[in-house]
């Protein structure tokens, strides 16, 4: 079982939530970009707690 690190869920969900740039592409950062399947869900958790209206 891998272990997700928090830390990086978090920066990536602020990241997508505030429209910043992926360092990877340079493009905006979407949840595309997350191909981890547990990291995927882990951001989106993220954001679905963390953003008011979604």
């Amino acid at each position: 079982m891998n272990r997700i690190n928090q830390v990086v869920v978090r920066i990536a969900a602020e990241r997508i939530i505030s429209g910043g740039l992926n360092p990877k592409t340079s493009q905006v950062y979407v949840i595309d970009d997350v191909t981890n399947e547990e990291y995927r869900v882990a951001v989106e958790d993220y954001i679905l707690a963390n953003t008011e209206g979604v």
